[in-house]
């Protein structure tokens, strides 16, 4: 997973929606030091860790499973 990718779009959209991160927690359910860790990029979150905070600040999340060995034919 990309974690510095959802770092980044989880803080540019709180910050736009100008919710501190300690209205994110109190709204979401999700604990403060769990936020801090997502938006520097030290965390792990669950999906359902994710879909609180995603759901909240009016993001969806995408998941995609592709096969890869057609990457590994062209070796």
């Amino acid at each position: 997973m990309h974690y510095e990718l959802i770092a980044k779009k989880l803080k540019s959209r709180r910050e736009l929606l100008r919710i501190s991160q300690e209205e994110l927690s109190e709204i979401s359910g999700v604990g403060l030091r769990t936020i801090k860790k997502i938006e520097t990029g030290k965390g792990n979150p669950t999906i359902i860790t994710l879909q609180k905070l995603l759901f909240i600040l009016g993001l969806e999340m995408k998941i995609e499973i592709r096969n890869n060995e057609d990457d590994y034919a062209k070796l």
